[in-house]
């Protein structure tokens, strides 16, 4: 069963993980954020878009439409004046054109069948030299093999029905990058990107995080007889050395471009 972003008991779900320093690096060296007004559509429990904010920007709004996960995101960021959430969708977000100079969508667009309403909304908002970043996971990103750092590819290996579904649900980079183009972005980008998702001390950390289906939505499409099939596999499949902590790894997608301003 996918998980129910408007249940009370789900809202602190994606609210409990910090931000990879890889993730932080990455946005610190491609963008300057200092003093600059940024939008996190999408922004669930809020952990990047306080994480925008601990880079520099000025004024940063979150965006989601499930009440319930902005209470929690609102609770883990009352330290931040500077950083307000709201309601509404990705299509249609009230606040007003070309306000912002960073719109950040991440692990947002593979929620959507249509990108195009969401990324003429991420238009509308930017201000001319704004930048769009978007991140997510592409099929072939989801493709790859089960290790003792990918174990997200061990939960395909195992029940390759999952894989189908998971990649029904992924776009293709080539679509990311037209779906841009039609919405008017230029120098459109793209890399990969790995981070560290989590850290587990032991073996036993690993098993209650998967048994428990934190952030992972996908695993919600298990019954509790095949989740804990699916634990013992990784932990069998994986060696891993009970003298070492285990460092899980996902990889992701980054697109980045820019809204220039049409000169006639």
């Amino acid at each position: 069963m996918p998980i129910d972003f408007f249940s009370e008991r789900n809202k602190s779900t994606y609210n409990l993980r910090s931000v990879d320093d890889s993730w932080v690096e990455f946005v610190d060296n491609h963008f300057n954020l200092q003093n600059k007004r940024a939008v996190d559509i999408g922004c669930g429990g809020g952990i990047y878009s306080r994480a925008l904010c601990d880079l520099g920007a000025e004024k940063v709004f979150g965006v989601d439409f499930s009440r319930e996960i902005l209470d929690s995101a609102r609770e883990k960021s009352h330290s931040y004046t500077n950083l307000l959430f709201i309601e509404g969708g990705s299509d249609k977000i009230g606040l007003p054109s070309l306000s912002f100079d960073f719109v950040l969508q991440r692990a947002l667009i593979h929620h959507l069948r249509d990108l195009s309403d969401t990324f003429r909304e991420a238009f509308r908002l930017l201000s001319f030299d704004g930048i769009i970043m978007i991140q997510d996971r592409t099929p072939e990103d989801c493709s790859l093999p089960g290790s003792k750092e990918h174990l997200r590819g061990y939960f395909f290996e195992l029940y390759p029905e999952l894989l189908h579904k998971e990649i029904a649900r992924r776009h293709d980079s080539e679509k990311v990058i037209e779906y841009l183009n039609d919405c008017g972005f230029t120098s459109i980008q793209e890399v990969k990107l790995w981070e560290i998702r989590k850290v587990y001390h032991t073996i036993d950390d690993l098993r209650i995080d998967l048994l428990s289906r934190t952030g992972r939505s996908i695993l919600f499409e298990l019954t509790d007889e095949q989740l804990f099939a699916l634990t013992d596999y990784i932990i069998t499949k994986s060696e891993f050395n009970a003298n070492e902590p285990i460092i899980e790894m996902d990889r992701w997608t980054i697109w980045y471009a820019v809204k220039k301003e049409i000169l006639e």
